[in-house]
């Protein structure tokens, strides 16, 4: 167990964006000597000593080029939610715009998942309805109604990648997800047998009794990982949305291809002040610490295809976020996905968490999408997307058909993207 980070360096100067964020000040809004952009003003703030223009300075830090042109990008873990229906009609006509062309769509659906190959395909071909550029791989849900006959038509249909395991009661709509993985043996031999994978959320349900809360729960769930990895060597596996350190020396540990992570845009900025403070970044798994965002960062860009994106941007209306009760988990990303990634690396280089000598061309094109797309033995991307520094801004929030969903970093400069 690490030590808990001292005081010192909790409150000491480099630290001191995620103090105001944790107070509810917004960087943007401290007075500075000196008219600058927003990225601008966060690197002036973050490093007092630099005097001149964070951009200009030859002493400083650099940081990523201006513009980007990459391969189309593939989000390997998306919620789009029921559709036909208000959120899916809401937030589905955002991935294309976002540079994104192909998503892994997650199957905790409510009242009921989805645990059959022809639940898939009407869902899929409600999003089509919707939306019909995006190319949707689609997933069923880990249930005991599911049979390893089952898994055979699902890898035979071409439209199903994965299966979805939900811990019982660790997230959104997981009330029907497994206690143990020992009652679907069969089924986890018949995927491996055909080739379909094991999407797991790796966390343990918080139990006070157990010592088990946010903070620790994907550790605890670790050792399932290493042991389904022993027991179905060929099965292939993504632990999704990786928050801590040691899930990623896991996963790295792991040797072969079979075993890889996804990591999402937001764990890439986020830590456990930031969502404590904010219900628009609470989310399951959480943020957690400095020392576990370095760890995702360096993850990203020393990721060899161990680690591609998968946002698991996940939309809720304002009134689950901020009503009565418990506030809903999900952080929604899909509009800017890419810019979200590029501005956590802007900002890990100017804290020095990640060299930026790593961030190339070819790490950017791996992790958004030529490494997702081997994994999942999708097509290349055929087209490429255009990528510009704080040439849009993110919206207050989107809103129609009677929902209102808050996007991350609403009302902040993000990077654009054009199809190019």
């Amino acid at each position: 167990m690490k030590h808990p980070i001292p005081v010192t360096k909790v409150l000491s100067f480099s630290n001191r964006s995620t103090i105001f964020r944790y107070f509810g000040t917004k960087v943007r809004h401290i007075p500075s000597p000196s008219p600058l952009t927003h990225s601008q003003q966060y690197h002036h703030h973050h490093h007092h000593h630099h005097t001149s223009n964070f951009h200009t300075t030859s002493t400083a830090k650099m940081l990523l080029q201006d513009t980007y042109t990459l391969p189309a990008a593939a989000d390997l873990h998306v919620h789009l939610r029921n559709a036909p229906g208000p959120i899916a009609s809401l937030v589905t006509p955002t991935i294309r715009p976002s540079g994104i062309d192909t998503v892994f769509v997650m199957p905790n659906l409510a009242p009921k998942p989805v645990t059959s190959v022809s639940e898939a395909i009407a869902y899929k071909q409600a999003l089509q309805d919707i939306d019909p550029s995006v190319n949707y791989l689609m997933s069923l849900y880990l249930h005991d109604s599911i049979s390893p006959d089952e898994i055979r038509k699902a890898k035979g249909s071409g439209i199903v990648y994965g299966v979805k395991a939900y811990p019982r009661g660790a997230t959104t709509n997981s009330q029907w997800g497994v206690v143990s993985f020992e009652p679907f043996d069969d089924v986890l031999k018949a995927m491996e047998e055909v080739g379909l994978v094991l999407n797991l959320h790796g966390e343990v349900p918080s139990d006070a009794k157990e010592g088990v809360t946010v903070m620790n729960a994907e550790e605890r769930f670790l050792p399932t990982l290493k042991g389904l990895t022993e027991k179905y060597p060929k099965l292939k596996i993504v632990l999704e949305h990786c928050t801590t350190a040691k899930a990623v020396d896991l996963v790295k540990s792991l040797e072969g291809d079979n075993v890889v992570g996804t990591i999402t845009a937001h764990h890439l900025s986020l830590l456990v002040d930031d969502w404590s403070a904010n219900v628009h970044h609470y989310c399951k798994p959480s943020a957690k610490s400095p020392e576990d965002r370095r760890a995702l960062l360096n993850a990203v860009v020393t990721s060899n295809g161990k680690f591609f994106l998968g946002t698991d941007s996940a939309p809720h209306d304002i009134t689950s976020k901020k009503g009565k009760g418990n506030t809903a988990a999900g952080v929604f990303t899909q509009p800017y996905a890419l810019g979200y990634v590029l501005q956590a690396l802007d900002e890990a280089i100017s804290r020095g968490d990640i060299d930026e000598s790593l961030v190339t061309d070819e790490v950017l094109a791996g992790f958004f999408s030529t490494y997702g797309r081997k994994f999942y033995g999708v097509a290349p991307a055929t087209r490429n997307i255009k990528l510009t520094r704080d040439a849009a801004t993110v919206e207050e929030s989107l809103r129609g058909g009677g929902v209102e969903i808050v996007p991350f970093r609403s009302g902040e400069k993000i990077w654009s993207v054009e199809w190019v």
